[in-house]
Order: structure tokens, then C-alpha cells, then sequence
């Protein structure tokens, strides 16, 4: 879950140029050679110590926690995704989702970097990572079944504020449901379907990791194939954009706090 995971999630493709609508209609095939040039298994969910770069993070995650939570003093200045990329708007009705990014699709969000360095250095180690951003859902957030569209990433997250209610707090990941514990990770393909609730008091914030998957040829020149033309698409731009304006928005809630 990021940024629509490359071409976006509307069913109303009408207006979209025609090379995208064709790539969103051959994202199944495309996604069957990338399954099978894979070098990580083709689950749904990831077995995290097969990822030698969770570990440091994990070893520092009360440091992310504390960056996360410095940032989310300003919470109502964090953008909701949906504002970030409209092709989120049909998963969540409301601003309860919201995204505070440090990297999305390689392009770094210098001044939120700023704002959690040492989350920065760690995420910036991690080999192929390709997003990275804390993730906050409020209470009552309700993320409706849906899927990625591309194998070429898988998703991790590391539990930084998890509520205590297990029962009300949940990622249901194909036919598995799941949840978050502080301090650890839970990685998993965002192909498969997935939605995810918080029916607690309180919020949930996690560090999300976009992570490219490792592949052998040919699904190796595929996915860098698709994700060079994404990562120039109008998609990026327009979301890069609106990091910008809301970049301004925080810096604003910053200094009306000082």
C-alpha cells in the first residue's frame, strides 16, 4: 500500500492514457513472470528473518517510535493518503489513514527526513527500498478489501504504537488475519488481497517499507522495466506535488507549536 503501488486502484480507467490502460490490463501476466523469476517465495506472508536488513531496524525501533511520535504531536498536519494519491480514495472514506513520507518512490522528502534522521539513515540502508513512510491509522479506520497491482515489491511493517485490543485491531492478508507487535515485523505481498481495521480507541503507527523484490532474469528486466516508466509517470509527479503543498502545511503546525 503506497501510492497506489504504481498504477493506481480506480475502476474508472476511461480517462487514463492508453499505454497505462494496457499495463493495468496485462498486470496479470506481468505479475506471473515476476512470481516466478522470484527469489523470495510467492506467499502472502513473508518470513522476516529471511531479510537480513530487518534486524538493525528492529534493534532501533523505540528510536523510530519516538521520531514517529515527536511527528505525530502535529497529527492533523500529516497528510490523509487519499490527499496524496486520489487513486486511494475508494479505500477509505474519510482522512483517518494518514501518511507521513520520508521516501516514495526513490524521490526524498528532504525536510520530513529532517525531521526523523535517524530514521532516515536506518531505512536508507535498506537495499532496493523503494518507499518509506510511518503510517497512521485512527481510531475507527476501516481500509476496504483490495489489492497491489505489482510483485515487483513486497511490504513490511514495523510496529512502532500498536493499541493493546487485538480483537478490534487487524490485517486480514488473503485468508490469514493478522496483526502488529511493537518492535517486530510483519512482512507480507500486497498482491494478494488485503484490508485492514482499527476499531480501538487508539491509534495505530507503523513504519511502512516498500521493498524491491528480489528477482533472477527474466522478471528481473521486467519489473525494472515497469518500475522506470512508473517512477516517471504522472502518478509520482502528482503525488510528489502534493507531498510539497502539505511539506508547507506541517511546517506551519511547526511553528505555530515553537
Amino acid at each position: 500500500m503506497g501510492w497506489g503501488n504504481g498504477f493506481g486502484l480506480l475502476s474508472n480507467d476511461t480517462s487514463r492514457p492508453i499505454h497505462y490502460r494496457f499495463a493495468k490490463r496485462q498486470r496479470h501476466r506481468i505479475n506471473d513472470w515476476i512470481a516466478r523469476s522470484s527469489l523470495i517465495p510467492n506467499e502472502p506472508i513473508l518470513d522476516a528473518s529471511q531479510f537480513f536488513w530487518t534486524q538493525k531496524l528492529s534493534q532501533n525501533w523505540a528510536v523510530i517510535r519516538d521520531e514517529a511520535l515527536a511527528i505525530y504531536r502535529n497529527r492533523d498536519a500529516i497528510p490523509p493518503l487519499r490527499d496524496i494519491s486520489p487513486d486511494h480514495r475508494r479505500l477509505v472514506q474519510d482522512h483517518s489513514w494518514r501518511s507521513f513520507f520520508l521516501i516514495g518512490y526513490g524521490h526524498h522528502q528532504t525536510e520530513n527526513m529532517a525531521r526523523a534522521p535517524r530514521t532516515s539513515e536506518l531505512v536508507g540502508a535498506i537495499p532496493g527500498l523503494n518507499s518509506a513512510f510511518f503510517s497512521i491509522l485512527a481510531p475507527g479506520t476501516v481500509i476496504v478489501p483490495h489489492r497491489g497491482v505489482t510483485k515487483a515489491f513486497y511490504t513490511g511493517h514495523l510496529g512502532l504504537v500498536v493499541p493493546r485490543d487485538t480483537q478490534g485491531l487487524w490485517m486480514r492478508v488473503d485468508k490469514q488475519r493478522i496483526g502488529w507487535r511493537e518492535g517486530e515485523w510483519l512482512i507480507f505481498d500486497d498482491t494478494y488481497e488485503h484490508e485492514v481495521r482499527n476499531d480501538t480507541p487508539d491509534p495505530r503507527i507503523v513504519l511502512l517499507v516498500q521493498v524491491e523484490r528480489p528477482l533472477k532474469a527474466p522478471g528481473k528486466w521486467l519489473a525494472h522495466g515497469l518500475m522506470a516508466y512508473v517512477k516517471r509517470s504522472h502518478f509520482v509527479r502528482d503525488a510528489n506535488a502534493n507531498l510539497q503543498d502539505w511539506e508547507k502545511v506541517y511546517a506551519a503546525a511547526e511553528r505555530r507549536d515553537d
